[in-house]
C-alpha cells in the first residue's frame, strides 16, 4: 500500500466534499433528526458522503468504507477500511454557526495509518501518515511546548452522543470547567483535534467518543508530537474496532499529568441529577 498516495486520495476527497458543502451551507437545508439525542443529518451530509464514498471507491474498490450516514460498505479486503465523517458538526451548520470540517481515515487492520480534515470556511486541509508527520496549510507541523498560562488551560471537550444524561459526563464537564481557563464545546471533535495539533487549544478531553470521527482526528495529533491517553493513564488504542469506551485526554506530553489529574478529580464529584 502506498500511503502517500492514499493520503492524497484523502485529500482530495475531503476538499471535494468542502467545495460542495461551503456555499450550500449558507442556504436552505433540509434537516431531519437521527436519534431522541439530538443527532441530525442534513441533506448535504448525504451529498457529501456519496461524492467521497465515489472518489474512494474510484481507487481502492477493494477496500471497506464506514460512513457516518451510510454505515458498512462491505468489500473483500478486510484489511483496509475508510471512515468517513462527511460533516463533522451538522449541528452547527444547521442552526447557522460555520464550525463544521470533513473528515476521513484509512486504518490497517483497525489502526489508523492515513488521515485528512479539511475545513471548508477556511479552506485549509490537515493531513496526516503514520509515521511521517502531519501537513498542515503551512507545511509539516511540529507541537510547540505548553505555554505559560497563569490562569488554567484552555481545552476543548467531546462526549458521545450516548452521553446526554450521564452523570460521569457531567461530573467531568465540572471538574474541567472549575479548573480550566475555558473549555470548549464546538459539537465537532475533528475541529477539536485539528485546533490541538496547531497549538490553540492545550488539551482535548473526550468521554465516550464517536468511532466514525476519531482515527483521523487521533492520527494528526500525534503525528504532530502530542500524545493521547486513556482515562487510567496509559497510551491510548485508537484501533476504532477494538471494544472499549474511546475516553481520552491528548495534549503535549507535559500536559498529560494534569489532564489526568482533572480525570481523576472527577471521579470525586457527585451530581444529584436532573428532574425527569
Amino acid at each position: 500500500m502506498d500511503l502517500a498516495h492514499a493520503r492524497s486520495v484523502a485529500v482530495r476527497a475531503v476538499e471535494e466534499a468542502g467545495t460542495l458543502l461551503h456555499p450550500r451551507s449558507r442556504g436552505e437545508l433540509v434537516v431531519r433528526t437521527k436519534s431522541s439525542t439530538g443527532d441530525v443529518v442534513t441533506d448535504l451530509d448525504l451529498a457529501a458522503e456519496e461524492l467521497i464514498v465515489e472518489r474512494i471507491r474510484e481507487v481502492f474498490p477493494e477496500h471497506r468504507i464506514i460512513s457516518e450516514e451510510a454505515g458498512l460498505l462491505d468489500a473483500a479486503d478486510e484489511t483496509w477500511t475508510w471512515l468517513v465523517d462527511p460533516l463533522d458538526g451538522t449541528n452547527n451548520m444547521a442552526i447557522g454557526l460555520s464550525n463544521y470540517v470533513v473528515g476521513i481515515a484509512l486504518c490497517e487492520n483497525g489502526m489508523p495509518v492515513v488521515g485528512a480534515v479539511h475545513d471548508p470556511v477556511r479552506g485549509e486541509t490537515w493531513s496526516a501518515v503514520r509515521d511521517q508527520g502531519t501537513r498542515g496549510p503551512g507545511g509539516l507541523i511540529v507541537t510547540s511546548p505548553p505555554r505559560a498560562e497563569p490562569h488554567g488551560a484552555v481545552l476543548a471537550w467531546s462526549q458521545g452522543y450516548a452521553c446526554r444524561d450521564d452523570d460521569v459526563a457531567r461530573a467531568l464537564r465540572v471538574t474541567l470547567e472549575s479548573r480550566a481557563r475555558r473549555v470548549l464545546q464546538l459539537w465537532a471533535p475533528l475541529l477539536a483535534w485539528v485546533m490541538l495539533a496547531r497549538g490553540d487549544i492545550d488539551g482535548f478531553v473526550g468521554y465516550r467518543a464517536e468511532a466514525v470521527d476519531l482515527p483521523a482526528g487521533s492520527l494528526i495529533a500525534r503525528e504532530a508530537g502530542l500524545v493521547v491517553h486513556d482515562f487510567d493513564g496509559f497510551p491510548f488504542d485508537d484501533r476504532f474496532d477494538r471494544p472499549h469506551d474511546r475516553s481520552f485526554v491528548a495534549g503535549h506530553p507535559r500536559a498529560i499529568p494534569e489532564l489526568l489529574d482533572m480525570v481523576r478529580a472527577a471521579d470525586r464529584v457527585t451530581i444529584a441529577g436532573l428532574p425527569g
